[in-house]
């Protein structure tokens, strides 16, 4: 009898291990039940994603190919687990919001050979990681990131026609079916349109060791493409460097870690992705211990407008010189602008950042900041901080307050390296960092809090080529993934068939109510005033405007949103509500009505300004009002084509 209940026991446990060992699929659905990832272990990992129960991208599937091995292919599962996080993310420079409710269901399947992939569902999307545990160092020749979508869905890309890319290429649209393996590949993110109701955001994070991810069209989805890692460099110019010969791997890197997040932000309607976080989700945490000394704040910029301060108050020649500076330094003292930013010129040559222009004088510069809490950015070339990163140390001891690092325009695996080596060194030292000539954020910007932005955008320094039609496209993608220098504040504003412009009568399109509204629609750690004083002075109850948004938010909402076309944004920091809206130019006016119930307590000063009558030929032409409201009134909101509306909300 012991025998018999012995071999049934041991039937029982066999057949256990047995159905573990057949079970092939899986499931791991977001918190609300609506976004599941099913996977399929076969001869490859596959994936389904969808939402409502409904196929969005199907039979994708994911590698990652080494040396001598390719993780994935022919996979043998050893086990699998589940769970749930609840958590509150804190950030340390609010971008979107103060407190983050993080919340997600795990699925965690580990395979013979030393591998595991993560997938993670949040209400807000899907994201999977392959993590490593092996000896020494691998190689990565390659990375497979293949995605099928069953319709032909229109795709919002970033092309470029190689890996050496500033990432301020103008946004194209194509349809799944047309964008072919011979195209240009596209820099991330993209953002998928199944023109139905749901839109897929494709982007990454927690991107360290390894290069960015590009994309690439197949006719019925896409595929990942990488720069391979650089071995060698020649000299190009003062401030880049000619790659002379690349490995045949995108990565050599430690055997055991944790790989870039691929994720999915999927939405029902467009202005879900005007306030996603995934990026700060599946960021690192913070390696920083005191961060009480990193200030994101408002800058007063010399470059768009020449550094040509005049009129009666400017009894100096103007130009990259001390008087000049002094001048912004008081301009931005007058307004409560933080820092001044000090571009090409404050030093005697792009190569040696330790000689100051003498002419500039930037260390009387920086007593005469301190002296009127003003803060110095000083610019460099990526080569020659790479070149002198000792230069850090000798900034803190000069009193510099950040630096703005230029003409990076790769994201390979030394050129990654290079940003983290970069913002780590400043914290050290109390330096904040701006990047431009970048990438797009991919989580660093979390681990080193003092990374107050990137580049990567086809900003106002494109004058002609920075219009409406493609900045539209920017809260829902480039501004989607993170931080963005896009360097607003012109107060000169033309319409685009009249539009002229040259330095130092720089100008942008679209309309005065539109660039104000830029402040509150965009994010931004380290936010651009790139004018020039002479005309804010002019333009005081603009400026005044302007210098009261702040940088970091506790609290945002989109109220209107169409990809490409407008954005109506709310944000709130502290007790005051400060409402954006911008639009393009397809049509002469837009009429909205918008609801307050977004307000907290009943009655508040609204400040407007909105495009006046004019406005759709003259874009200088705005109006300013002031009104009572409360939480239980709408606004009507009118824009004309290129035009904008902005408003700050104060209890009273």
């Amino acid at each position: 009898m012991k025998t018999i209940k012995l071999l049934t026991c041991l039937f029982f446990v066999f057949g256990l291990f047995k159905g573990y060992s057949q079970q092939k699929k899986f499931e791991v659905i977001s918190p609300n039940g609506e976004i599941k990832a099913s996977v399929s272990v076969e001869d490859k990992i596959y994936y389904s994603v969808s939402i409502d129960n409904e196929i969005l991208a199907s039979k994708n599937h994911l590698a990652l190919i080494l040396r001598n091995e390719t993780l994935g292919a022919n996979p043998k599962l050893t086990g699998s687990k589940t769970g749930k996080i609840n958590e509150i993310i804190k950030p340390v420079i609010p971008i979107k919001f103060s407190s983050v409710s993080n919340t997600y269901n795990y699925l965690v399947l580990n395979f013979k050979g030393g591998y595991s992939v993560e997938f993670r569902a949040f209400d807000e999307g899907i994201a999977y990681r392959f993590i490593t545990a092996k000896k020494g160092e691998i190689e990565v020749l390659d990375e497979d990131f293949s995605v099928n979508l069953p319709d032909d869905y229109l795709l919002h890309l970033q092309q470029t026609g190689n890996f050496k890319t500033s990432s301020e290429e103008a946004y194209s649209q194509t349809s799944v079916k047309d964008w072919k393996p011979s195209d240009k590949m596209s820099t991330l993110p993209i953002l998928a349109d199944s023109k139905k109701q749901y839109k897929i955001l494709i982007s990454e994070s927690d991107l360290s060791d390894y290069p960015g991810m590009f994309l690439k069209g197949t006719g019925n989805g896409v595929v990942s493409t990488f720069p391979k890692t650089p071995l060698e460099f020649g000299p190009d110019g003062d401030r880049s460097l000619q790659i002379l010969k690349e490995a045949d791997y995108i990565a050599k890197t430690s055997g055991t870690r944790n790989f870039p997040w691929r994720y999915f932000v999927i939405t029902k309607n467009d202005k879900q992705l005007i306030e996603n976080t995934m990026t700060l989700k599946l960021a690192p945490k913070s390696e920083l211990k005191d961060v009480s000394w990193i200030k994101p704040g408002q800058a007063s910029w010399e470059w768009w407008n020449g550094a040509t301060p005049y009129g009666p108050d400017v009894n100096f020649v103007s130009g990259y010189n001390l008087d000049t500076y002094k001048y912004y330094i008081d301009f931005a003292s007058r307004f409560g602008i933080r820092y001044i930013i000090m571009d090409e010129g404050w030093a005697n040559s792009t190569t040696d950042p330790y000689s100051p222009n003498p002419n500039v004088n930037v260390h009387e510069l920086i007593r005469y900041g301190k002296e009127k809490n003003v803060g110095i950015v000083l610019w460099l070339t990526w080569l020659t901080v790479d070149k002198n990163m000792t230069l850090f140390k000798t900034f803190k001891e000069w009193g510099i307050a950040g630096v703005k690092i230029d003409f990076m325009d790769r994201s390979d695996q030394v050129m990654v390296n290079y940003y983290e080596k970069v913002v780590k060194e400043a914290a050290q030292h109390q330096i904040f960092v701006d990047f431009h000539g970048a990438f797009k954020p991919s989580g660093l910007e979390y681990k080193y809090p003092n990374l107050l932005s990137y580049e990567g955008v086809r900003g106002m320094e494109q004058m002609e080529g920075c219009r409406p039609d493609n900045s539209l496209y920017l809260p829902f993608m480039r501004n989607a993934v993170g931080p963005m220098d896009y360097t607003p504040g012109a107060m000169i504003s033309m319409q685009p068939e009249v539009y002229r412009s040259e330095r130092p009568n720089s100008a942008s399109i679209g309309t005065r109510a539109y660039q104000l509204a830029l402040f509150v629609v965009f994010e931004s750690g380290l936010q651009m005033l790139a004018d020039n004083p002479t005309l804010y002075y002019r333009e005081k109850e603009c400026t005044d405007f302007i210098t009261s948004v702040p940088t970091t938010w506790d609290e945002t909402k989109a109220l209107e949103a169409k990809t490409g076309q407008y954005a109506i944004v709310a944000k709130r920091k502290g007790n005051k509500w400060f409402v954006g809206g911008i639009v393009n130019g397809s049509e002469k006016e837009r009429s909205f009505d918008i609801k307050l119930d977004f307000l907290k307590s009943k009655k508040y000063k609204m400040t407007s300004f909105e495009d006046g009558i004019n406005a759709g030929y003259q874009a200088m032409d705005y109006r300013r009002k002031t009104t009572e409201v409360n939480n239980t009134d709408s606004v009507k909101i009118k824009m004309v084509r290129n035009g904008g509306w902005a408003a700050v909300f104060e209890e009273i």
